[in-house]
């Protein structure tokens, strides 16, 4: 997913600031699902972040266009970890791994369902 780097993104230098990896990389998980004709909350329940461990390699900044390629690395029972990076055309900036857990709308973890796991399978 392309998305460029606005002056919001950034602190006072034109740098962005490190937070905003992680919401760029939730914006992309989303988008696998909006880019399917999906929504992320789903009739069973939805994903929640359980853990992640981030890695900044090197500063992105205003004006840049970042690309937000994500995979998936794991499927258990009830969470999925997946791997994305963010790149500055062929300059990868910032790589983090995630676990999400899937939770029924009771707040309960549970089994990713079916439809769910054929889905980031073919990511």
């Amino acid at each position: 997913m392309k998305i460029r780097v606005y002056y919001e993104d950034t602190d006072a230098g034109g740098i962005v600031y490190h937070s905003n990896y992680l919401n760029f990389c939730e914006r992309a998980r989303s988008h696998l699902f909006f880019d399917a004709g999906r929504s992320p909350i789903l009739e069973e329940g939805h994903f929640v972040a359980k853990h992640l461990e981030a890695d900044y390699i090197k500063s992105a900044k205003l004006g840049d266009v970042l690309d937000v390629k994500t995979s998936l690395v794991e499927m258990k029972n009830a969470s999925l970890t997946l791997l994305q990076q963010v790149y500055r055309e062929d300059e990868k900036l910032f790589e983090m791994t995630i676990v999400l857990v899937f939770i029924d709308f009771a707040g309960k973890m549970s089994k990713i369902p079916p439809m769910e796991r054929e889905f980031f399978l073919a990511l």
